[in-house]
C-alpha cells in the first residue's frame, strides 16, 4: 500500500467527534494529502470543469445525428484565437520557470505578455461571435450555433475567471508585496490552469471543425 493510499484510509478512519481529534483538528495547517489549499481549488476547479465540458461534449454528439443540424463555416479567426492560445500556454511554462529560478523581474515581462496574449484571445472570440451574427448565424438559428456560443461563452467564463488570479498574482509581484514560497505557487498554479484551458479548447475546437 502506497503511503497515500494510508494517508486516506488513516483520513476516513478518523473520528472527529473525540475531544483528542477534534484539537488535532483544530490545529490542521489547511492541507488535505500533501496539497496546499490553493492547489487543492484548482484542482477542484478543474475537475469540475472537466465534468461539465464532458456533458456538454457528450450531448453535442448525441444532438448533431438530428436530421436538423447544420455544421457552422470556420471563420480563419478561429485558428488565429488557437494560436494564440498555444503561444499563450507556452509563454505561462516558461514564466513558471523564471519563477522558479528566482528571476522575478523577467518573470513579471513574462506575466504581462500572458495577459496581453489573454485579452487578444477574449478579443478574437468576440470578433468571431460578431462574425456570425453578422452572417445571420444566431444561437436560435441552428442547434450547432448554439452549441457553439454556449462551448465559447463557457471556455470564456473560464478564462476570465484564471484572469482575475492571475491579476492578483501580477499585482503583487509588481508592488513587491509577497512571499517568494507563495508567488511562485501562485504563477504555477496559474500556470496549469492555462494549460487546463489550452487542452479543453483543443477538444472543443477539434470537435466542432470535425463535425
Amino acid at each position: 500500500m502506497s503511503k497515500r493510499e494510508l494517508n486516506i484510509f488513516k483520513l476516513l478512519s478518523q473520528k472527529p467527534w473525540e475531544s483528542s481529534q477534534a484539537t488535532i483538528d483544530n490545529a490542521h495547517d489547511g492541507k488535505t494529502l500533501g496539497l496546499s489549499k490553493a492547489n487543492l481549488g484548482v484542482r477542484t476547479i478543474m475537475v469540475v470543469s472537466t465534468v461539465i465540458f464532458s456533458l456538454f461534449v457528450v450531448s453535442y454528439s448525441d444532438r448533431m445525428l438530428v436530421h436538423d443540424w447544420k455544421s457552422l463555416s470556420e471563420p480563419w479567426l478561429l485558428w488565429i484565437n488557437t494560436v494564440i492560445l498555444i503561444f499563450t500556454s507556452i509563454v505561462f511554462h516558461k514564466t513558471k520557470i523564471l519563477s522558479d529560478q528566482n528571476k522575478f523581474e523577467k518573470a513579471k515581462n513574462g506575466l504581462l505578455l500572458v495577459g496581453f496574449l489573454t485579452f487578444a484571445f477574449i478579443t478574437g472570440q468576440l470578433l468571431v461571435w460578431q462574425h456570425y451574427v453578422n452572417l445571420g448565424q444566431y444561437a436560435s438559428t441552428n442547434p450547432a450555433n448554439a452549441f457553439f456560443y454556449l462551448f465559447t461563452a463557457l471556455h470564456g467564463l473560464h478564462v476570465l475567471g484564471g484572469l482575475f488570479f492571475w491579476g492578483r498574482a501580477t499585482t503583487k509581484l509588481f508592488q513587491n508585496n509577497y512571499s517568494v514560497t507563495k508567488i511562485k505557487q501562485a504563477i504555477g498554479l496559474c500556470s496549469v490552469y492555462w494549460h487546463f484551458l489550452l487542452i479543453v479548447w483543443m477538444v472543443l475546437f477539434g470537435l466542432m471543425i470535425a463535425t
